[in-house]
């Protein structure tokens, strides 16, 4: 089948994605709202009926003084990555953006890899000879995944350099990710999957009176100052207030669960503030903030359960606790986190990553060179 390629309205875009499982909240029309600095443009594959059978986001980022864009699509396009003759799909991608003035153009996949289940990622969290998760014996990998990375650079796409111990943590789309599998599972036996550590402090913070409640666009400020905290102590750096307000009105205009905010507060003091976006079965933990003070109580823990509990009663099929680190080394401040999310007994996840196109090879190597000296 003949596939064609053309600009689709927002709600089109939204249709499609609508009728599916699941898609990248970053491949959503209002994703392109979050990002002023982009333009934004819905792109559809149609068939000989005209019907769309695969759409993407494409942000463009335009090169000062040259008029030459970076097209990018994180974690999409959403097409069927299977499909043995790939050509049908990428060829009238590439030849879009070119003649709309990219130079070159990222993608996604939003393809798992490998896999790594909980009781895998403690082990080699325990395995002093155990440097990084990629270099450990997965729990399962998807041939299909292999094939797909393999057919992509002999087509020339290349997977853009970095990495590190942070790789899970890059600005576009993570690597390594942990994930919760709820289908089929009650809460009942996703809490017993839990570990020790993870049941005991969900029983201290309930004994403790921790109460967690969903927030609005006013209560933002508190997330923020409860963020601002975390990246100092952290060591990151923090995006505006402005982000998070433009994040919020942005989503739930375009549908009122797609961005949630979580609270949890002790004696009326919140401790700990979440983002939560959802698209079909696909819930993610987004953004999440605490302060240092009375983490006896545990409010990451509360929030957390929270959290699953809702995404559960929504019907979701997985909660995404988004990126997480590659690096096993004790000496990381990351390594706590996948431990933390290692702890509700879901999987790591690897997927293909993301591959870049070189439109133009001398605007694409001079773009590589920048990025390499940020």
């Amino acid at each position: 089948m003949t596939l064609r390629l053309r600009t689709i309205d927002r709600t089109e875009h939204l249709a499609f994605v609508d009728g599916l499982p699941s898609a990248s909240h970053m491949q959503v029309p209002s994703w392109g709202d979050v990002k002023p600095d982009w333009r934004a443009e819905s792109l559809g594959w149609v068939d000989e009926r005209d019907r769309i059978v695969g759409a993407g986001l494409v942000l463009y980022r335009s090169l000062p003084r040259i008029g030459r864009h970076l097209a990018y699509l994180p974690e999409g396009p959403v097409v069927d990555w299977y499909d043995r003759d790939l050509d049908r799909w990428l060829d009238p991608l590439l030849a879009h953006l070119k003649a709309n003035g990219a130079f070159t153009v990222r993608m996604g996949p939003p393809v798992v890899l490998r896999r790594w289940d909980a009781a895998t990622v403690k082990d080699a969290v325990a395995d002093p000879d155990a440097h990084r998760l990629g270099e450990v014996a997965p729990t399962s990998s998807d041939p299909r995944a292999q094939a797909l990375a393999e057919g992509l650079r002999r087509r020339g796409w290349r997977q853009p350099g970095g990495g590190g111990d942070e790789a899970g943590f890059a600005a576009g789309q993570p690597r390594f990710v942990f994930q919760l599998p709820l289908a089929n599972r009650s809460l009942d036996e996703l809490q017993q999957n839990f570990n020790q550590l993870w049941r005991r402090n969900i029983r201290k913070a309930e004994k403790a009176g921790v109460k967690v409640v969903r927030g609005d666009y006013d209560d933002l400020t508190t997330f923020y100052a409860l963020y601002a905290e975390t990246a100092e102590r952290d060591r990151f750096l923090p995006r505006p207030l402005e982000y998070f307000q433009r994040m919020w009105r942005s989503l739930t205009a375009e549908h009122p669960d797609r961005m949630r905010l979580y609270l949890a507060a002790h004696d009326g003091e919140v401790l700990a503030a979440a983002t939560m976006l959802t698209v079909g079965g696909h819930v993610w933990y987004s953004y999440g903030a605490s302060t240092s003070r009375r983490r006896e109580v545990q409010p990451n823990n509360a929030i957390q359960w929270q959290m699953i509990r809702d995404a559960h009663a929504l019907g979701a099929h997985v909660y995404d606790f988004r990126g997480t680190t590659d690096t096993l080394d004790e000496s990381n401040h990351l390594l706590g986190l996948l431990r933390f999310k290692a702890g509700t007994g879901g999987e790591a996840a690897e997927y293909v990553g993301e591959w870049d196109y070189p439109l133009s090879k001398v605007l694409h190597k001079a773009f590589e060179v920048y990025m390499a000296r940020r």
